[in-house]
């Protein structure tokens, strides 16, 4: 066993944007318009966690005059 003789395992890319599509099956297609449409909820998702964040920082340092 030579552990360290193995290369790396890469992490395969999904979808790269401005990729070929003419080599892509309807159902490749398909496949990763659901993974692009679920990587596009979970950007809102955070977008929408840091901006309650910003949101709740600005109400604790507002100051009334």
């Amino acid at each position: 066993m030579a552990i360290f003789d193995e290369e790396p395992v890469k992490k395969q890319r999904v979808h790269e944007i401005g990729q070929d599509l003419s080599l892509l099956s309807v159902g490749e297609l398909t496949e990763r318009i659901g993974q692009l449409k679920a990587e596009i909820t979970r950007l809102e998702a955070e977008l929408k966690s840091k901006g309650a964040t910003k949101a709740a920082a600005e109400a604790l340092f507002r100051r009334e005059t």
